[in-house]
């Protein structure tokens, strides 16, 4: 399965309605507050670092996530609206499109949080590489520069 990533700008990609949708009837309502956010003109993802990109096999897509600066910590960015349709799980796409947004961090940040709203969400960013934190909001965080590799051996 090919998982293809694009940035998200201008508009949010027609099929977001359906996205909502399946995160409501999973009891999510991050999707929402992004359409809700979005057609107000409240988070367009487009300050310094901020970012927003759709996961997708072939044409559907099959998942949304973004980054945005984080307000509780300076020079930080946090992971947001991050959902992936329950049919597409388990099948790569939620790290693929983590990654994605994590390697866009690098020129930014060297820090990325996220909350991870449920046990299974926080397995998932534990298996990319977040660590469990104790912040006020912030569940998990990522140290972008402790994974950047130096170019050089390592001094014995």
């Amino acid at each position: 399965m090919t998982v293809g990533i694009r940035m998200i700008r201008d508009r949010l990609p027609r099929e977001i309605a359906d996205l909502d949708s399946e995160a409501q009837q999973e009891g999510h309502f991050h999707i929402t507050r992004l359409i809700e956010e979005w057609s107000a003109g409240d988070l367009r993802f487009e300050r310094d670092g901020e970012r927003l990109l759709g996961a997708y096999i072939g044409e559907a897509l099959a998942g949304i996530g973004g980054l945005t600066i984080e307000p509780a910590l300076s020079g930080a960015l946090r992971m947001r609206r991050f959902y992936i349709r329950p049919e597409m799980r388990r099948h790569g796409i939620g790290r693929v499109l983590a990654l994605a947004l994590l390697n866009h961090a690098r020129d930014f940040c060297s820090i990325v949080t996220v909350h991870a709203g449920n046990a299974d969400a926080a397995k998932f960013w534990e298996a990319v590489g977040f660590q469990l934190c104790e912040w006020d909001g912030v569940t998990h965080r990522f140290e972008i520069l402790s994974r950047i590799p130096s170019g050089r051996p390592h001094d014995a």
